[in-house]
């Protein structure tokens, strides 16, 4: 082979490595977005022009609640617009004083993202807990703003009416999102955001500590994103000490409002006695 010929191949090669990279990271996103299925989904949709489904008028809140956290700017009129038959308890991380009610839900620190909303619920509420509990994040849906929503358009409100409560009920937890991608493909379960550091802090004195000290697993893997929905019966196998400890971590801890919450992001499985894979 001539060595110009060689000299033209190994550019081409060099050349080509970025656009392949490009090309497996945009592969990967679209997996984590299901973007096929959303837009595959929104052209039949657009389509077929099927009418809205009509809103369902005085229906009684069942035994269930869904908990969430929100900025005092997002919208989330679309829960009792669209999900009548749930009890709310939505919290606002961000109040300003004219904004307060007497009903206004606030949480004691704007920090450990949806998780201090998450916990602040269990603790004031745990002689009183509803029997199915769905801890999910403001977004009603949209590619972007809620691509972590595993259904085809992203929805809330199809994750929660397709939600089978009775499976809730028998296995105590149940991740609302399928998806393994982020968090729990194999290249994710050595987790950098559980540090043992982290996790020792996180549960040594808790009821999973039996030791005096808790060791972390080597592998912590769970599909992101924090949305979930767990039995009265599972929350309860945990005494309230249990909580109020893991939210005085989020207090203490000098990681930022998005690391702590990050943190919590991939142990709520573990909380909710599922093991760390």
């Amino acid at each position: 082979m001539k060595a110009t010929t060689r000299m033209f191949l190994i550019l081409s090669l060099i050349s080509m490595t970025p656009l392949f990279l490009l090309i497996r990271h945009l592969l990967d996103l679209g997996n984590q977005y299901s973007a096929f299925t959303y837009f595959r989904t929104s052209l039949s949709q657009f389509l077929s022009r099927a009418p809205d489904a009509p809103h369902a008028i005085g229906v009684e809140a069942d035994d269930k609640i869904i908990i969430m956290a929100k900025t005092e700017t997002e919208d989330t009129n679309w829960v009792a617009r669209e999900l009548p038959s749930w009890q709310r308890a939505i919290y606002v991380v961000n109040p300003s004083v004219s904004s307060l009610t007497n009903t206004t839900l606030t949480t004691p620190m704007n920090k450990g993202h949806e998780a201090m909303a998450y916990l602040t619920f269990i603790i004031d509420n745990y002689a009183a807990l509803p029997s199915t509990m769905a801890f999910i994040h403001p977004h009603l849906s949209g590619f972007l703003s809620a691509w972590h929503t595993d259904t085809a358009l992203h929805s809330n409100v199809d994750a929660l009416n397709s939600l089978q409560i009775p499976y809730v009920q028998e296995n105590g937890y149940a991740n609302l999102r399928c998806n393994q991608n982020p968090g729990c493909v194999v290249g994710h379960r050595k987790n950098t955001l559980v540090t043992p550091e982290i996790w020792q802090e996180i549960f040594t004195g808790t009821s999973t500590d039996s030791s005096g000290k808790q060791d972390a697993p080597p592998y912590i893997a769970a599909a992101c994103c924090a949305q979930f929905a767990v039995s009265r019966t599972r929350v309860l196998e945990r005494p309230l000490s249990d909580y109020e400890h893991f939210r005085q971590w989020i207090f203490d801890t000098e990681l930022t409002d998005r690391y702590s919450g990050r943190a919590f992001e991939y142990l709520w499985h573990v909380i909710f006695g599922m093991p760390a894979v």
